[in-house]
């Protein structure tokens, strides 16, 4: 049970989106209340970077990440953070940029981070979209090892 005892290290998961920013903001208001401590984790999902790879197939090489493509990425996540931490001074923010699955990167990230408490935002996605796309949300829910708090589309 999360008590102002024990609620020291939020870990807000964020992506460049209506339903983040709405996570972002309950989860620094929540953050004021407990006076806890704030992580940013931007995970760039590797399946969204592959067409950032050059590789030769004929000669069978292994795909290297463009650096042009890199730095685009982490100037967007230094943008993000930069926005979703306006006007937060109040708050330690701490940030993280990551490539690869989001679900197991902001499980590591929450892991490595000691986070009391994760805040994910939630597209609401359901039936044949939700079956192909899955859900990060959920499966952070299902792996965590402290608690997850889901965020929904709020009107």
């Amino acid at each position: 049970m999360i008590t102002p005892d024990n609620l020291h290290k939020i870990l807000i998961a964020v992506e460049d989106s209506i339903y983040s920013e709405q996570a972002s903001d309950y989860g620094f208001r929540l953050a004021k209340k407990f006076d806890a401590e704030v992580a940013l984790v931007h995970v760039n999902d590797v399946i969204s970077t592959t067409t950032a790879h050059l590789t030769d197939p004929i000669l069978n090489e292994p795909m290297i990440m463009m650096p042009e493509a890199m730095d685009i990425q982490e100037e967007a996540s230094k943008k993000l953070f930069e926005r979703l931490s306006k006007g937060r001074e109040d708050t330690t923010i701490y940030t993280f940029m990551k490539i690869g699955n989001p679900r197991d990167e902001i499980l590591i990230t929450a892991d490595e981070w000691n986070a009391d408490l994760i805040i994910v935002g939630t597209h609401g996605r359901t039936g044949f979209d939700h079956f192909i796309s899955g859900s990060v949300a959920e499966g952070v829910a299902r792996k965590a090892k402290c608690p997850v708090l889901i965020i929904p589309k709020m009107e």
